[in-house]
């Protein structure tokens, strides 16, 4: 029975690449078999590397032990400023058996400055930058990409949906329609440093060594959104321009802490408004919904409709039919609004919801930022940084939502592959 739950994962994967295919822009150009293969099995590989070496998870909870330090420095700052609210001493008395309040805005949310503002000194430092150049050049040599998209693929894991195509900003002119789709959609199939920072603080308390969790996610996703890519927008990567001198520059320390403190104030923001706009959304929808009639004795919902609708392809990623309604919806929730409103859903659910396994399917399958705002973004983004090939971006947004989306559930699949049930 275990070899049997694990092996539905194949048929997820499957599933995903034939609606890459389907969605090609050129079938008869598919890049040949040999490269596809090898691109699955470099994400097979890497899934099994990283859950299985120990020595890579001592890796992954190191990162996770200095991304508590920043979070107890984090609420140094957020106390002076915004006092209990912020999680500074409460000044009154809890009523009995009841726990401090989160307040969300207050005391998690602020971890998206000070590590936007971390990224930017490491960046200006050359560390992050030495990073994403090792990264380039290990996709470039094991999948043949072209240099631009290799730099893209490494700054990605990094830098945010708005801030990754700075660095290849120079090269937008240059790429053919191929590369300008891969470079959006390891844009949508992947998390940036100071968000990743935010969801696995969400989900600390329901996914152990969640941090390691979210690196992992984003790393196994890069082949895939690769593979997917070329499926969807076939062609051979041919812009290999001198790279040494990426866009994305700051004239001293003190203009990078600046400058990125600025940009994680945005960042900061926006999740709040996003958060709020979605959730009324939500609920307006839901609303309107509770004026049909009842189905198995409850309301009709935007949830319910979602695991309904995802419950088949979540029970292809490895998820037990049983809780592919709940992973459905969650998966729903993230493609369609948000995927920090999908995490917050998670979190949410009771201990009793999900398996063990299909929690971590359900995690990684969730870890991307293909939601229909940052389409938006992204198009906006790259159209402002290269009017030129406004036309392409537009008309490229919504297929690469698709594949950011498909990339993630592929990661959730391969995840369900090389962990054991129970």
């Amino acid at each position: 029975m275990q070899a049997v739950a694990q092996a539905q994962g194949l048929i997820g994967i499957g599933l995903i690449l034939a609606i890459a295919w389907a969605g090609s822009e050129d079938r008869r150009a598919t890049p040949p078999w040999r490269w596809i293969l090898g691109a699955i099995l470099m994400q097979f590989a890497l899934a099994l590397l990283i859950t299985r070496a120990p020595i890579v998870w001592d890796a992954l909870r190191l990162a996770n032990a200095g991304v508590s330090a920043i979070e107890r420095a984090t609420l140094v700052g957020s106390s002076y400023m915004f006092g209990y609210a912020g999680g500074g001493p409460i000044p009154f008395v809890l009523r009995e058996g009841a726990e401090a309040p989160l307040i969300i805005a207050f005391q998690i949310l602020p971890l998206v400055i000070v590590f936007s503002a971390l990224s930017a000194l490491f960046w200006h430092w050359g560390a992050l930058k030495a990073m994403v150049r090792g990264l380039s050049f290990v996709l470039r040599r094991t999948l043949g990409v072209s240099g631009v998209v290799g730099l893209s693929g490494g700054a990605n894991l990094f830098l945010g949906v708005v801030e990754s195509p700075l660095v290849v900003r120079a090269y937008f002119e240059k790429m053919n329609r191929s590369e300008l789709f891969a470079v959006m959609v390891l844009a949508m199939s992947t998390i940036s440093g100071a968000i990743l920072i935010l969801y696995a603080q969400t989900l600390s308390k329901t996914l152990p060594d969640a941090v390691g969790h979210m690196i992992s996610a984003s790393i196994i996703s890069l082949p895939a959104a690769i593979l997917i890519a070329r499926l969807m927008a076939p062609g051979d990567g041919a812009t290999d321009a001198d790279l040494q001198d990426p866009s994305l520059r700051y004239e001293t320390s003190i203009d990078a802490l600046v400058r990125g403190t600025m940009d994680g104030v945005q960042l900061f923001l926006a999740v709040i408004g996003i958060i709020i706009v979605m959730f009324a959304l939500v609920a307006l929808v839901d609303q309107a919904l509770a004026l049909g009639p009842d189905v198995g004795g409850a309301p009709v919902t935007l949830r319910r409709a979602f695991g309904w609708f995802l419950s088949p392809v979540m029970w292809t990623l490895g998820v037990p039919w049983s809780e592919a309604p709940t992973a459905g919806a969650l998966m729903g929730t993230k493609a369609i609004l948000n995927e920090y409103v999908a995490y917050l859903d998670l979190a949410a659910l009771p201990a009793e919801a999900f398996s063990p396994r299909t929690k971590l399917i359900v995690a990684y399958a969730l870890c991307g930022v293909a939601n229909l705002a940052s389409v938006g973004l992204i198009v906006s983004t790259i159209s402002t940084l290269a009017p030129a090939r406004r036309g392409d971006v537009a008309s490229l947004g919504m297929k690469s939502w698709l594949a950011g989306n498909l990339t993630s559930m592929m990661t959730g699949a391969m995840i369900g592959l090389v962990t054991l049930p129970g």
